[in-house]
């Protein structure tokens, strides 16, 4: 579902899932009913001389002789002959632009928007479609391994194409859901709308191998049948005469892994002779490898993936994009609703296996993170710089140091009351780069989901109508003397309103009363800062605990108090979609310097697990805290759809291991759990080519061109010690 308004000149765009979009320079706003050449939500016809949009990828295509035409990173502008097109528009909503005549595509220098001008006031016709789509019905299936199968190889339904096209988010719709029941219930049109390939997948009768080759199985649009003759999995091209069989559980998951990031990579390469390619800097491997992009991308499913399939994964693996998401589930009758949720977010799936913690290892694993994030070099100490929360204080110290100041420190948040603490456990962790876990136990570097988490972010975005109007953001200190990082997320929150429709509210001192209504009506975030005691969140009048709640309506949350992982666990049961949380006593200045980052984080497009992540890496203890519910969801999008990292060296001389202070290695890394199979241009002066999301681009550049770039873009950015956000650490190269 699309909204709109127009306020002066500016029509914004909202769809249910809280992404935005403001298109600038527009008069006479009308709604249209005129047939659209592109799949949209809503058109609206305007009138205008000049369109201003935000940054992004912009084709153009003829409608009279398919002739198509790209913005590419290194121009300028686009001149476009007197025709009939479609501009297609690839913002965080999707946005097409139908006009007649000629037309002229700008993009200012620093990479912030573009404008499509038109000789004269002209009317032209804008489509909108939302990238969140939601399930387009239900199948109901009992608890048996072959009714399992039929159901998988109907959840690929949702697939625009069956083409190497199918790599791009818009093209995959969301699967239908999985329901419980005695009998296999197949809706009529989904039954008829499946999509035949040709392409079998055969596996043992038991869940385990099911919930493996889910993955594959829906993004090849694959029949699933069950075979209790082997304790193998095949796939089969029966047209072809081709039979590949795979490695027996639990060395299948690791084969099921490598061909879908095969099969997805190589389809992402083909794509680029469609009518969407771009120049990406991954395509020189199709030629190393002999493929003909031209032929695969019009051959047959069974075809391609028959090519695919002479290719050894040792061949591409070193160019392979690092999948986005792993999830580890108990393979169980009762978790199957959970698949169509995992199988949206194009997650791998493994089944869950733990082993102890070993003595001082958590503090160890702790402190590594936080080293990981290198210290200054003794040549090159910039001075005192702001980070995200206040300046960076980092010295060259040796773990041992680290371990004695957190085991001394003495300030907590913790109250007079008792706190509960979290026994964790390590996780076997396969390949990803985000892992969920749907399974009994708390492990460390995952975050912690629940069922009811995907059906809490279903029943958000269905009901998208009833919280019309801007965000909603309720930041609660609870404890005056945690009064600085109530202080700095406040007015981080405020800052992002300034461009985006956010309602940013602060409150002190609530009584349970006063907490229970907040939690209980609908926002889109709550940032808690107090304390938090096992009878639940401290008061003035008392602790409220989040079971005594009727519903909590609030979409995402921040109990940044100690010992919070079971209220914000209780907060997922009773509605939300997910939420940061502690394990046990944290310290005050550590959650005060967390709290600050995530809320940078956050409200700048990034997962919660992913700010979550980045955010505790900055402190010593950053095991301490943790993710429940469904980690890959975000609050808000960014500038850009896809959230940067960028990691800047000073470039080490060649004769020691002081810095050449002018010269900085630039690595972009840039990827989300929501769009898998997008590409991001890094935008430096020489880049002409794309790179798809989970590989990472280096570049080197002078001290200057560093500070241009920074100045230009919205990024997390991991410099001398620390992380800053890009803008403010611009003004340090300057």
């Amino acid at each position: 579902m699309i909204e709109w308004e127009r306020i002066g000149s500016t029509l914004r765009v909202t769809d249910r899932a809280s992404a935005e979009l403001a298109v600038d320079g527009v008069d006479r706003v009308a709604a249209c009913t005129t047939t659209f050449p592109r799949p949209v939500d809503e058109t609206l016809a305007v009138s205008t001389s000049e369109l201003t949009v935000p940054h992004a990828v912009v084709y153009a295509f003829s409608l009279e002789t398919d002739t198509r035409y790209e913005l590419t990173p290194t121009d300028e502008s686009l001149s476009l002959p007197a025709d009939d097109y479609v501009i297609d528009i690839d913002a965080e909503i999707k946005t097409y632009v139908r006009l007649s005549g000629r037309a002229t595509l700008t993009q200012t220098d620093g990479f912030e928007s573009v404008t499509l001008s038109l000789p004269e006031q002209t009317r032209v016709i804008l489509g909108f479609r939302s990238r969140n789509e939601l399930p387009v019905d239900t199948i109901t299936v009992p608890d048996q391994p072959d009714a399992i199968a039929e159901a998988l190889s109907h959840l690929s339904v949702a697939h625009k194409t069956d083409g190497p096209d199918r790599t791009y988010p818009t093209l995959r719709g969301h699967p239908p859901l999985l329901e419980s029941g005695d009998t296999l219930e197949i809706p009529t049109h989904l039954e008829r709308e499946c999509p035949d390939t040709g392409i079998e997948l055969i596996v043992p009768p038991n869940y385990e191998a099911l919930y493996s080759i889910a993955p594959l199985a829906y993004y090849l649009q694959a029949t699933v049948t069950t075979d209790n003759r082997f304790d193998y999995a095949r796939i089969r091209l029966a047209d072809r005469g081709v039979e590949t069989e795979l490695e027996p559980l639990p060395a299948l998951e690791d084969d099921i892994a490598q061909l879908l990031r095969k099969t997805f990579f190589l389809d992402c390469l083909v794509r680029n002779v469609g009518p969407y390619g771009t120049s990406l800097s991954e395509l020189k491997l199709i030629d190393a490898l002999g493929l003909n992009s031209e032929y695969l991308y019009e051959a047959s499913p069974q075809d391609r993936l028959a090519a695919y399939l002479e290719i050894p994964f040792e061949a591409i693996e070193h160019r392979l994009p690092e999948w986005h998401l792993a999830t580890y589930v108990t393979p169980t009758y009762d978790r199957l609703e959970t698949l169509p949720f995992l199988l949206d977010r194009m997650s791998l799936i493994y089944q869950p296996r733990t082993t102890e913690l070993e003595g001082q290892e958590l503090v160890e694993r702790s402190l590594d993170d936080f080293y990981r994030v290198t210290p200054p070099t003794d040549r090159e100490q910039p001075g005192r710089t702001e980070t995200l929360a206040g300046s960076s204080n980092h010295t060259d110290m040796t773990h041992s140091s680290l371990r004695s100041q957190s085991q001394t420190s003495t300030r907590t948040r913790a109250s007079t009351g008792q706190v509960a603490s979290v026994d964790v456990v390590k996780p076997e962790l396969h390949h990803g780069r985000t892992h969920g876990w749907l399974a009994d136990g708390v492990p460390i570097d995952v975050f912690k989901s629940d069922p009811a988490a995907y059906r809490n972010r279903l029943e958000y975005l269905a009901n998208g109508d009833d919280s019309s109007g801007p965000m909603s953001i309720r930041v609660i200190l609870n404890d005056a003397e945690m009064a600085g990082e109530h202080e700095a997320v406040a007015e981080t929150y405020r800052r992002r309103a300034e461009d985006r429709s956010i309602d940013v509210t602060v409150d002190e001192s609530l009584r349970t009363a006063d907490l229970a209504r907040i939690l209980e009506s609908r926002h889109d975030f709550v940032h808690y800062i107090g304390h938090c005691e096992t009878d639940g969140l401290r008061c003035p009048d008392g602790n409220l605990a989040a079971s005594s709640l009727d519903r909590c309506r609030t979409q995402t949350f921040f109990l940044n108090a100690c010992g919070s992982f079971y209220e914000g666990q209780t907060l997922i049961e009773k509605g939300s979609v997910a939420g940061a949380v502690t394990f046990t006593k944290v310290l005050n200045d550590h959650a005060l310097k967390v709290g600050s980052s995530f809320a940078t984080f956050l409200a700048n497009g990034f997962s919660i697990e992913r700010a979550m992540s980045l955010a505790r890496s900055r402190i010593m203890m950053g095991k301490d805290y943790a993710v429940v519910g469904d980690g890959t969801h975000s609050l808000t999008d960014g500038e850009h759809q896809q959230p940067t990292t960028i990691t800047l060296e000073a470039v080490p001389d060649d004769d020691s291991e002081t810095a050449v202070p002018n010269q900085y290695l630039v690595t972009f890394d840039c990827y989300s759990t929501q769009t898998t199979g997008t590409y991001y241009v890094p935008h430096t002066d020489e880049n002409e080519l794309a790179t798809l999301c989970g590989n990472e681009s280096n570049f080197l550049l002078e001290r200057d061109e560093v500070a241009s770039l920074l100045a230009d873009c919205d990024a997390a950015v991991i410099y001398n010690g620390d992380i800053y956000w890009s803008r403010a650490l611009s003004r340090q190269f300057q």
